[in-house]
Parts: C-alpha cells; structure tokens; sequence
C-alpha cells in the first residue's frame, strides 16, 4: 500500500493535468471557430442592411433638403444633369440607421452587440457621411476594432445603376475579442465548474485514502491492544488453576480462596473487555438502545466514584466533590450515564502522576446540568484533545508504559452523551491536567432540589 499510494496520487495528478490541457485546447479552438461564426453573422446581418439601403437609395423620387454633411459629397457630374439621386444621409439620421442595424444584428442572434458605424462616398479616403457618436476614422487602421464594410449601391436594375456613386456602410466592433469571449461565457462557466468538480474529486479521493491508511494502522494498533488485553489475564487464570493443582495450596483455605479470587476477578476483566467491544460495535451499527428516565445524577456521580474508591486509595489520591448543582434531574439511561462516568474517572486514574487529585463538580443554569471532572495528570497535547473522542484513537503517554486500553473509551463517551443531546468539551495542557466538561439538558421541576454541597477530601 505504501508502494501504490504514490504511485496512485502521480497517476490522478497527470491526469489531471492531462484534462486542463485537453481544456485549453478546446477552448481554443472554439474561440477561433466563434470569431469565425461571429464575423459572417455580422457580414450576414451587414449585407442585409446594406442591400435594404441600396433599395431605399433606389426607390426615393423625392429628397429632404440635404444636411450639412462632416465631409463634401460626391461631385455634381454624377447627376448627369437629372433631379438628384439622395443620399442616405439625406433620407436617414444616425439613430434611424443605428435602430436598423441593431435590429439586423438581433435577428442574427446577436443581441446586445456594441458597434459603431459610418456611412461614408465612394472616393478614395472615404468621406464620411454620417458616424455613430464614438465612430473614429483613425479606428480603420487599428487592431483593437474589428471592421467590416458593405458597398451601397442603387438596385441592380435601377434606371439610374451606374449613374450614382457608391456609398459604404463601415461596421467597427470595438473590443472584438472580449465580446467574442463573452458569448462563450456559459461555456467559459461549464468547463470551470467540471474543472472544479474534478479537483474536488481528486481531493476527497485522496482524503478518503488517507483516511483509509490512518483507519487501517489504528485498526492494527486496536488488533495488537487487543491480544495484549486477553492475553494478560489469560495468562494469570493459567497460573492460578496450576496453582489450584498444587497439594499444598489445596490444603490451605485462604490461598485456595486468594487463587479463586484472582481467577474470578480476571474473568470480570476480561468480560468488562468484551462488553466494551461489543458495546463499540452496536454503535457502529447504530443499533444501542437506550432505556430513558429521570435520574438524579448526583446520585450516580456517588454511586461511581464508590467503585473506584479502592482505586483511588491504592494511588494514595484525593478526590475533591463539590456537587453544587440546584438541579441535577436529567432524562437519561442509568448504565450508559454511570458507564461514561466510570471512563472518564478511569481516564484521570490510568493517566495520572504521583498525588493525584481528582475534583468533580457539579452546577446548573436554567436548561442544563453542568459536570467537569478534572485532574492534575499528564496532560494532552493540542493535537489529542483535537482527536480524543475519534473510534481507536489512543493518546501517546511517552515514557508511561502501563496504559492500557482499546481506544474506545472516549468515543463511547462521545456517543451517549451525543444521544442524550448533551455536549462534551475537554481542555488539556501537558504536565497540568485535563478538564472534561459535560452539558446534559435538565428536566423543569417545580421544586428543585436543594443545593448539596460537599467538600471532601479522600485520602
């Protein structure tokens, strides 16, 4: 596996890589086929304009008194002596012949196009006639704009086709490329958001590995916890019945009642061991079941701290209650509440230093009861307190060889408190102590207990 990993995540990556290439390309390639479907979409619309002016040049009998033009108009020998032939800039203002354009434009699927225009006579610099607002003559020569320009001309046919000078009507695109672009923007998005949902892929894939890596060396470090766990108390049940054999210890009542006592203790061990096992795999499977009722919890605090008093005795420790709590009724399931109790006090005993002094206090605001159990143990870094209620994890004690455990503990505690819609917090600083404070919702009552408060120190 460690082989494969990097192997795996190299082959994800030049895939990837391979992709945004292949996008790049594409998206190449059709920005050039847009500018081309552009470009005869705008000649489309443009000859469409310009053929609809020639006609009007055409068909006009009759003229409006000519406007004061930018430039000189063409020379007066065209007319030939006969009534002169308007111009369009005498039959059309600026904004008559923007409005048709744009409506060409629109027609060709163009909506919203920005362009300038002008008309301009058939003379070689080409005099204007009549312009956009923003038209400039000087754009013609420049990279920035796109031109197109469409010959105007009298109908083919017209009694007066070759008698009347052309006029041109000149289209400038300003900033071609960007709105060239812009009609690709649905696209532009799509390939953005494939792109995005491509990394997010390769991102959770490689997380889900990583996971998967991390779960398997817990699971095995859980596996060797494990033999270690059953084979210590197997190994003294072994030595206690081949104890039981000897003739000597057979005759003598009190060590026959001591090796009975150790066998029967290691078997209680051992059970405690499977019912924490099987306990982690129902809430694996989401299948506990929890028996729900009002309970006192100073009540069990007490009924705890009594089973471990012999504990606590044997580590010369002194164990500091203040049960100050107004309120301690709570709805909750007796065994798994004393259970994760049992765990948390276990936990300050297994980690603890020479003198250890364990303080379990108690208070309640209007909605929930208040429980912080602390120690002056070893301590946890910042990285366990982050990870202490995960399945399997187990905190590093350095040169503390005598921990044991299956690392289950602290995400039983998780569990039922979560399913009593409680909340836990712990604070830890190494070679100080940890503090776990536990939120459980109280139940209103009328009259509520009287305050108990009691200061004892156990020796």
């Amino acid at each position: 596996m460690k082989k494969v990993f990097p192997v795996i995540i190299v082959l994800i990556a030049l895939s990837l890589v391979g992709i945004i290439i292949l996008q790049i390309s594409w998206l190449n390639n059709l920005l050039q086929v847009q500018e081309q479907k552009f470009l005869l979409q705008v000649d489309k619309a443009t000859f469409n304009v310009a053929e609809e002016l020639s006609k009007q040049v055409s068909s006009g009998s009759s003229f409006r008194l000519r406007r004061k033009p930018v430039f000189p108009l063409m020379p007066d020998e065209f007319s030939l002596g006969i009534g002169k032939q308007p111009t369009i800039a005498e039959r059309y203002s600026a904004e008559e012949i923007n409005t048709i354009l744009a409506n060409a434009f629109n027609k060709e699927g163009l909506k919203n196009l920005r362009f300038e225009f002008a008309i301009t006579s058939n003379s070689d610099d080409y005099m204007l006639e009549m312009q956009s607002p923003h038209f400039q003559q000087e754009s013609l020569d420049t990279t920035h704009y796109k031109q197109r320009v469409m010959p105007v001309f009298p109908q083919t046919g017209s009694d007066l086709e070759g008698l009347i000078a052309y006029e041109h009507l000149f289209i400038l695109i300003p900033d071609f490329k960007t709105q060239v672009w812009q009609s690709l923007t649905l696209m532009i998005i799509g390939c953005i958001l494939f792109t995005i949902i491509i990394f997010t892929a390769f991102y959770l894939t490689l997380k889900t590995m990583l996971n998967q890596r991390k779960l398997s060396a817990i699971k095995s470090d859980f596996i060797n916890n494990m033999t270690h766990e059953f084979k210590t108390p197997l190994a003294t049940i072994s030595l206690a019945v081949d104890a039981l054999k000897n003739e000597k210890v057979l005759n003598d009542k009190d060590k026959l009642n001591y090796f009975r006592s150790i066998i029967k203790d290691e078997n209680k061990r051992m059970n405690r061991q499977v019912e924490t096992i099987l306990q982690a795999a129902l809430m694996e499977k989401q299948d506990l079941q929890l028996n729900f009722k009002p309970l006192h919890a100073h009540e069990i605090i007490n009924q705890v701290l009594d089973n471990y008093r012999l504990q606590l005795q044997s580590k010369n420790a002194a164990t500091k209650i203040s049960l100050a709590a107004k309120n301690d009724l709570i709805n909750a399931d007796e065994i798994h509440f004393a259970n994760l109790l049992s765990n948390l006090i276990d936990n300050a005993i297994k980690y603890s230093k020479e003198n250890l002094m364990l303080t379990i206090s108690t208070q309640s605001t209007q909605k929930n009861l208040i429980i912080k159990i602390e120690d002056n143990g070893i301590g946890m870094s910042k990285e366990t307190t982050k990870r202490i209620f995960e399945k399997f994890y187990r905190a590093h004690t350095g040169n503390l060889h005598n921990v044991k455990g299956f690392g289950l503990g602290m995400s039983y505690v998780k569990t039922i408190i979560d399913e009593h819609n409680g909340k836990i917090k712990v604070d830890s600083t190494i070679g100080k102590g940890s503090i776990f404070t536990i939120e459980m919702p109280l139940i209103s009552i009328v009259n509520p207990v009287s305050e108990i408060v009691s200061d004892k120190i156990l020796s």
